[in-house]
Order: structure tokens, then sequence, then C-alpha cells
């Protein structure tokens, strides 16, 4: 492939800047040598024009609708196979055949205890303590429990790390919505699958026998694989930063549920739902959608739009049809919520302000429906988001870990604070 340059005028003199081509999508100006050529830096607020790094696990093209996992479709991923070929995918690079599917199994299920000391830490946490909260706090003192798994130079102990924490999320998880409710803990089993087992070990309790529906365990497989990965946002990107400086993978991951805990971010599915409570009942829609569409109203529709995608979300499209089958197993009909969501889905699929704009309903919108008709609180909406991330977080650490290219993370910036200035004393000010 023929190297291509291109040229930047800066001053009185012409630099050269190499540009590196992908497998698909922008070529890239590598600006590494910037600072060296020019003593000038980029400024780039937010690195929306910044590729931070080379990556071969997930690619996205915003405006044509396209998510990609090591090449394939989000679409056929989520159809056909389930959570753990899509964690194994993502670590690997290739889909599992038979035998590797079933070793890969296997070692998940056998690591979905947790160290029973753990349980303490949960009940240092106050009642009312919001889930991710405790996620952070819980997360990342998991390298107090498992020393034999932090070395990251050593690639067995990088790989025994993210095999526990894919296996142990989601019994963490389980424990901070017990915890939150106030009822007891429930351990994983065997024999369930890996939506199956968080599905029980969320809603049985001692009492009596808790059957899970394979409707509803399908529909958070789809859940987990629509959130596994999703290229270089904020909290991959800080899980790679944490990373960077050699901190043990739990530290690691513990910071990206930290970042992810934001609004703008991983709590737009529970501020959507929110956003729903507040309009309260369908008659009114009308009113907000008025203020939605006035330029000088802060009012935001939650849930419409997204950051990359300029065209419809393709997880949306997958949740949309996910979201009412799950309503049509529950028999939920009744619900003022969800006839609220229902009515503003079919407004912003016909208006033209919503089309023009394209504001489509994106996957926080419906993930954020289904997650209330499955039963959970909306302050558990972003623990699962943060389960399902976590193979997404490792395969991207791992990927930066094994970069020779890389090192530690250290954006400049641009300073518009005073210039050097004396000291003066105290009783001269």
């Amino acid at each position: 492939m023929t190297e291509s340059t291109a040229k930047l005028q800066f001053g009185d003199e012409t630099h050269e800047l190499k540009v590196r081509k992908g497998t698909v999508g922008p070529d890239v100006i590598d600006i590494a040598s910037l600072y060296k050529q020019t003593g000038a830096f980029t400024y780039d607020p937010g690195f929306t024009s910044t590729a931070s790094c080379e990556s071969k696990i997930t690619y996205i093209d915003g405006d044509e609708g396209v998510l990609l996992h090591r090449g394939y479709p989000i679409e056929q991923l989520a159809e056909n196979g389930d959570f753990l070929e899509a964690c194994y995918l993502l670590l690997y690079g290739e889909l599992p055949t038979k035998a590797q599917k079933a070793d890969f199994d296997e070692r998940v299920t056998r690591h979905t205890m947790v160290h029973e000391q753990m349980v303490w830490l949960y009940r240092g946490f106050r009642r009312d303590a919001h889930p991710m909260a405790v996620m952070c706090g819980v997360v990342g003192a998991m390298s107090a429990f498992y020393h034999d798994s932090t070395d990251i130079s050593d690639p067995q102990q990088r790989m025994i790390a993210s095999i526990r924490l894919i296996a142990k999320m989601p019994t963490i998880a389980a424990m901070a919505y017990k915890y939150h409710v106030g009822q007891p803990f429930v351990y994983p089993k065997n024999n369930l699958s890996y939506a199956e087992n968080f599905l029980h070990m969320c809603f049985a309790v001692p009492c009596e026998e808790y059957k899970v529906s394979p409707v509803l365990a399908r529909a958070m497989e789809r859940i987990f694989i629509l959130h596994a990965d999703h290229e270089q946002n904020a909290s991959t990107s800080t899980v790679r930063l944490a990373g960077s400086s050699g901190a043990n993978p739990f530290a690691c991951i513990a910071a990206g549920i930290a970042c992810l805990w934001g609004p703008a971010h991983g709590g737009a599915n529970e501020a959507a739902l929110n956003m729903l409570a507040e309009i309260g009942s369908v008659d009114r829609i009308p009113e907000y959608i008025a203020k939605a569409k006035d330029k000088n109203d802060p009012f935001r529709l939650m849930g419409f739009g997204h950051r990359v995608y300029k065209n419809y979300d393709p997880r949306a499209k997958i949740m949309q049809k996910t979201t009412h089958e799950v309503l049509k197993e529950l028999g939920i009909k009744d619900d003022p919520l969800l006839d609220v969501a229902m009515e503003l889905e079919k407004i912003a699929l016909t208006d033209e302000y919503f089309i023009e704009k394209k504001l489509y309903p994106n996957i926080d919108f419906y993930s954020g429906i289904t997650l209330k008709a499955l039963g959970f609180p909306t302050t558990m909406f972003t623990v699962l988001f943060a389960l399902a991330r976590t193979v997404g977080w490792i395969a991207q650490w791992k990927e930066m870990i094994e970069d020779p290219s890389q090192k530690i993370g250290r954006p400049r910036q641009l300073y518009t604070g005073e210039p050097t200035r004396d000291y003066v004393s105290i009783d001269k000010r």
C-alpha cells in the first residue's frame, strides 16, 4: 500500500505528516511528530476528531448506522448468538467453534461465585446507596481478593482476570440489587445460562422456586450483546487511560464503571425513563413535544438521537423488537409510563421534525422501557450497562496492554491562565 502524506502549512514552513489508512472508515493523519516539527499541539475538546489508539475490535459508521464487532454486524450477533459467544469474539477475535464455545462457557460458569468475604463489603454501604456507587467500590476491591491475576505482564494472569470479571460481574450486580431492595443474596447456579443465572440471582428468593422465562432470558441476552462494546466511548477511553499507567485490571474496570455512571453516557436510559415519568401521561405529550422543538427551551427529549449515529441506531432496531416481545410476554398493557413511551415512539417515527433532525428513538429509550418491564428499578439500569460493557472494556484493555506502541496517556492542553508573576507577601495584598 502506497503511503500518503498530508501537508500542513504552519507559519512560513510546510510540514509533511503521515496519513494512515484503516481497513474501513476515514483516514487518520498521524500527528505524533507534530510538536517536534512545529512546537504546536492540536486542540480537540472531547477528542471528537482524534484517534487515540489503533484497534481491531469494534467499528462504527455513524452516518450509515453500522456497528461491527470484529467485522460482524451487531444485528447478526444479537439475532443468532448468545452473549458468551459475543464475549469470546471480542476477546479472541474470531467466533468460537463448538468445542471452544463449550470450553469458554465452562470457564466462565466455574468463576461466577465471588469470595465470601466480599459479602461484608456490601454491608458497609448504606441501604439506600446507589447501586452504581456499590459497584464502583466492590469491583475496585476485587484486586484485594484476587492477587493471583493482577500481574498485567503475564498473559495467563491477564486472561484469568478477564474470565473472572466477565463471570463475576453478574453476581456482583445481582448482589448490589438484592442489597438495594433488602432481600438476601442468591448464589449463582451452574446449570443456568449467563442471562438466566443473572435473572435468577436478581429475582429468586429462598422461600420459593423461581423459573426464568425463556423469552425474558433471551431479551436479557440481547441487552447484554447490544451493550457489549461501542468503540472508544468515554468509559472505554477511561479504562484504556487507567490501564496505560499499568494499573491492575480490576482498578481499570472500576474506573470505567465510574465514568459510565454519568447521565450523558451510561445513565442515559435512566434519564430517559425519568423523562417519561416527568411527562406522566399521554395527554401531556404535545406540551413536551412543543418544548423539545422550542430552541429557547432547555428541555431535551432523552432517548432520542445519538452523538455517533446520524442515522438510525442499529442496536435500537433490535431493542425495539425485544421490547415488544417482553411487553407481550409479561402481558403489560396498562402501565402509564409505557403508554407514554409507545406514543412518543410513534410520534418520533412519523413527525417531520424528528425525521428531519434524525431524532430516532435510540437504544437507551428502548432498553429503559424493557428493563422497567422486567422489574428493575431505574437505579439498576446503569449497573446492567456496566455488566454488559465489562467484556468490551476488558477486550480493549487487553488489546492496549499487548500493543507494542502503547504508552501512558498524557493529553496536552491550551493554557489560558496567568503568565509568570511574582509572589506578593500577604501584608502587601
